[in-house]
């Protein structure tokens, strides 16, 4: 199964940082250091942005 980044699967996304952390409910500060320390995303959120990138949520954690 393909592994992607949780940036380049918002990238794919065609979404901001901003536009996805308001998306998630998150500040887009707290998502710019979770997409750079992604074994500090919950299980909750890598759900949100599965739904919200429109991909499988295994793709999201490389």
């Amino acid at each position: 199964m393909p592994k992607i980044t949780a940036k380049a699967a918002r990238v794919n996304a065609d979404l901001t940082l901003k536009e996805a952390a308001d998306l998630l409910g998150v500040s887009y500060q707290n998502l710019s250091v979770l997409e750079n320390n992604e074994d500090k995303i919950t299980l909750g959120l890598a759900k949100k942005m599965a739904k919200i990138y429109k991909i499988p949520m295994d793709f999201i954690f490389k």
